[in-house]
């Protein structure tokens, strides 16, 4: 899939005469290392954790705004009647397609 993307980021398209990567990045694609060696990058490793350190504050950030829609759900939610196995109810048929 990353090959893929790469390859396709990595043409340049004769009616743009851009990359598509610098259309969506603005910036040069670089590639200054070869990516079939096995070895730490200094920027990819940089790279990798600020992407980490965004998702944890987004997640954090998330997490805040679900918890301040829900109390504001709450408060104006009605009280309901808990009902149990057994107990006798009313249903109004007036929704139900009557044949």
């Amino acid at each position: 899939m990353a090959t893929a993307e790469f390859a396709f980021n990595n043409k340049i398209y004769t009616v743009m005469k851009l990359l598509l990567f610098k259309v969506n990045y603005e910036r040069e694609l670089r590639i200054s290392f070869d990516i079939r060696k096995k070895r730490k990058h200094m920027k990819t490793e940089e790279f990798m954790k600020e992407i980490k350190n965004r998702y944890e504050e987004t997640k954090v950030a998330l997490v805040k705004f679900q918890e301040e829609i829900k109390r504001q759900a709450d408060r104006n939610r009605k009280k309901v009647e808990k009902y149990k196995v057994r107990d006798q109810v009313l249903i109004s048929t007036k929704d139900f397609p009557m044949k």
